[in-house]
């Protein structure tokens, strides 16, 4: 029932961090990947990490996934590559820390544009590859922050929320194509984004500890589980979902 052989996706920001081990998971269970970047010395980098016999079922993209055309084009340049488009994973994020009050009009604007506008513009852009193969998946990747207030954040707090609700929109919108969207929100995970935060707050480590029931920070491989799991057929009747990753946090009181 997990079994991704055949499978084509696509994974935002897939060449670090979360997006990565996704891309792993989906490689292992049979899927063949495209990852989306801007930077294509990390898109190289990538590509070597995965395993021989993976190399040949993954490619990389560049592209600003921030600009709709460029979402368009590279949907279409997967499907050309790999002859469809069966998943798609918006994982790509970014941060900038600011009191709410400090943040410029443009801030503000690359916070929203890279973390939930891309989001929306990839959907459309896989929409009629999903058709083609008469189906799909969607996963988004929110965060703690879809659910919880923070300071330093506004911007990041309100993109994670909205893609919360983005995916339950496209899941009741586009649940007669047989699409199916959900969202995962990860918990405190080892990425270069909590290793900024880590840096800006210095109590954050043992305090992130300490509300874990699990006792430790998350890898991104601790995603790829659940990631493969709902991208499978195993969970075709499970749509606009919001599933916590995150050994415990949100429920420690």
């Amino acid at each position: 029932m997990f079994d991704l052989t055949g499978k084509v996706a696509i994974v935002t920001g897939g060449t670090s961090g979360i997006g990565f081990g996704i891309a792993k998971g989906f490689v292992q269970a049979g899927a063949r990947v495209a990852l989306i970047g801007r930077d294509e010395a990390r898109g190289a980098w990538a590509l070597r990490e995965l395993d021989a016999a993976a190399a040949a079922a993954a490619i990389y993209v560049k592209a600003d996934i921030s600009d709709g055309e460029q979402c368009n084009r590279m949907a279409q340049e997967v499907e050309r590559h790999f002859g469809r488009v069966d998943i798609l994973v918006n994982n790509a994020g970014m941060n900038i820390r600011r009191h709410a009050q400090d943040y410029s009009h443009a801030e503000w604007h690359q916070i929203v544009d890279t973390n939930l506008s891309s989001a929306f513009y990839c959907a459309q852009a896989v929409y009629p590859a999903f058709g083609r193969a008469q189906g799909g998946k969607i996963l988004n990747i929110g965060s703690m922050l879809s659910l919880f207030g923070t300071t330093y954040g506004a911007g990041y707090a309100a993109s994670k929320g909205g893609i919360v609700q983005l995916g339950r929109a496209l899941a009741v919108e586009w649940a007669p194509q047989n699409i199916q969207v959900n969202t995962l929100l990860p918990g405190w995970i080892e990425t270069e984004l909590t290793a900024e935060a880590k840096k800006l707050f210095p109590d954050m480590e043992a305090g992130v500890l300490a509300r874990t029931p699990q006792a430790r920070w998350g890898r991104p491989d601790d995603l790829a589980g659940i990631a493969v799991a709902l991208c499978s057929s195993a969970c075709d009747f499970i749509t606009g979902t919001a599933i916590p990753v995150d050994g415990g946090y949100s429920i420690q009181g």
